[in-house]
Formats: C-alpha cells, sequence, structure tokens
C-alpha cells in the first residue's frame, strides 16, 4: 500500500475485489450484484484488468481505479484506465488525484508511453481533474451498436 498526500492507495487482489463494488457501483449504477461484478472484474482480470483502491481513514474504499496495460499503433505502451469512480461521500479529498497519481507512477514503472482514458461527454467535474492533472483531449470517441 502506498500514501499519496496522507491518503492509501493499493492494488486490490482478487480476493479483495467485492470491496470495490459500492465505488465502482457509482459510475456503472447497472451493476446490481456484487457477486456479478466480482465474476465480470474475474473476466477481466484475465485480460489484463487491474483495480486499483483509495482508502479513507477508516480502511473503507471510497475510490477505484480499474486499468489494464495495453500496447496499440497511436499510442504504444500505455494504461488505460476503463473505470475512475469515487464514493459521493468522499468527493473532492484527493482519492481520484491519488489514484490518477498512482496510475501514472505504475505506468512509468511498466516503461509505458502514457496514461489514456475516455469520459462521459457529460462528467465536467471528471473532465476538470483529468485537465488539471496533465491530460489532454487528443480525439473524439467514436461508438456504434450492434
Amino acid at each position: 500500500m502506498t500514501t499519496q498526500n496522507t491518503l492509501s492507495v493499493a492494488e486490490l487482489d482478487g480476493a479483495d475485489t467485492a470491496l470495490a463494488f459500492d465505488a465502482m457501483r457509482e459510475l456503472r449504477p447497472h451493476l446490481t450484484d456484487a457477486g456479478e461484478f466480482v465474476e465480470l472484474v474475474r473476466a477481466q482480470r484475465r485480460e489484463g484488468y487491474r483495480i486499483a483502491a483509495s482508502f479513507d481513514a477508516d480502511g473503507r474504499v471510497v475510490a477505484v481505479a480499474g486499468f489494464r496495460h495495453m500496447t496499440n499503433l497511436y499510442a504504444g505502451s500505455h494504461l488505460y484506465v476503463d473505470d475512475l469512480s469515487t464514493l459521493p461521500a468522499a468527493r473532492g479529498q484527493g482519492h481520484a488525484s491519488a489514484l490518477l497519481r498512482w496510475v501514472d507512477d505504475e505506468a512509468r514503472r511498466l516503461g509505458c508511453a502514457g496514461v489514456h482514458l475516455d469520459s462521459g461527454t457529460q462528467r465536467h467535474d471528471a473532465h476538470r481533474l483529468y485537465l488539471a492533472s496533465g491530460y489532454v483531449i487528443p480525439a473524439f470517441h467514436f461508438a456504434k451498436s450492434l
């Protein structure tokens, strides 16, 4: 476990995955069952998905970052943040910033060229955080349902 400006951040292993459920559900409200969440994360872990968590003073997970190491032509080796979410009562306390710094450190440790993420267009507070953390908006993300 590392401490980022007095906030504790640590990676959750498979046995601890359920601890991330409440914080993750703030971003992914369609996840309604902790057991199903754990199974989905287990499947994603086989594809390289990892979860880092920020803890409050009582040791409760209040923010999470789900990410994976990827290599592709446009970005080379990088970490991609799939999920970054904080419980409402813990917002504004630095947990998301601590997680982003932790992810940056992990990317450097792995020799990555950078960190990438997508964010919903309505998440203005998150966008302010990302911009203040050194992220830029280099492209639009397009999706098509089939």
